[in-house]
């Protein structure tokens, strides 16, 4: 049997995260397997991750995205400890941590699967950027209150054109993030489609849109008053776009596989993380 090895993702910006690293290896190592730390920032620019059985992420959701960019490919499970604010997708409480690890080492916790964003930049015909992404694409512009135009095709269909602060494309796992805070709506991680959700538009026609993700989404930059425009991949990886960029937008070949995110943590979070009812009280 081949013997297990480990990397264990820790959030530099959380000290905790550090000491419950050492923590966690610590015990990986009285179970014989083997383990790696590597340190996690806003500005890490990736981790080999195709030599391991599988990642444990410490810290919020962001690290949770940043290690399921890595992962996806590999078909690598990541085991998400939350210890962030909301923890929609690190569903794995801290203090739960070692039962927690035990019950999965022992194959005794549910390998949820998660759709993933893939896109690309086209320039002047070439393909000038890629990148995958669990929670959303948003496109906007750098400068706040500035609008930009954009125009959206899905699946060879027309939406016309956008003029907005930006536009979000979302997963289901990223409809509780920054799309909600814009107003889009709560979906289900299980579902497979995408949410096209413009920030601040300037007319009243662009509402959200949830899609099926059989078929591709192409949004096209247009001229704007010389308002710089980016595209942002789960907030992490950034690339500047230039009028005439075409980006294409598809669900990712392969899902990424997450450690007890099941809908019933989903659903938790919504009721403890945002206070959602469900309904009037009694």
């Amino acid at each position: 049997m081949k013997k297990k090895k480990v990397v264990i993702v820790t959030n530099t910006y959380k000290n905790e995260s550090i000491l419950l690293g050492k923590q966690i290896k610590a015990f990986l190592e009285q179970k014989q397997i083997d383990s790696d730390i590597f340190e996690f920032s806003n500005s890490s620019t990736g981790c080999s991750f195709s030599e391991y059985d599988f990642a444990i992420t410490l810290g919020g959701d962001g690290t949770v995205l940043f290690a399921a960019r890595g992962c996806l490919d590999y078909g690598v499970p990541i085991f998400p400890v939350n210890l962030g604010k909301f923890g929609f997708i690190s569903g794995i409480q801290k203090e739960e941590w070692e039962n927690s690890l035990s019950l999965f080492l022992a194959g005794k916790l549910p390998v949820t699967e998660r759709t993933m964003l893939s896109v690309s930049v086209c320039s002047k015909g070439k393909t000038t950027a890629t990148s995958t992404a669990l929670n959303d694409v948003i496109i906007s512009a750098d400068a706040s209150a500035r609008l930009v135009s954009l125009e959206i095709e899905y699946n060879h269909i027309p939406f016309g054109r956008y003029e907005a602060d930006g536009v979000i494309i979302a997963t289901p796992t990223g409809s509780t993030a920054y799309s909600a805070a814009a107003g889009g709506p709560i979906v289900d991680p299980e579902l497979e489609c995408f949410i096209v959700n413009p920030i601040c538009p300037f007319s009243l026609s662009n509402r959200p849109v949830v899609l099926p993700a059989t078929g591709p989404l192409l949004i096209k930059v247009l001229p704007s008053r010389e308002t710089p425009v980016s595209l942002s991949a789960d907030g992490q990886v950034s690339f500047a776009l230039e009028t005439d960029d075409l980006i294409t937008i598809t669900k990712a070949g392969k899902k990424v596989l997450l450690v007890n995110c099941t809908s019933d943590i989903f659903y938790g979070a919504l009721k403890s993380k945002l206070h959602w009812s469900g309904g009037p009280h009694a």
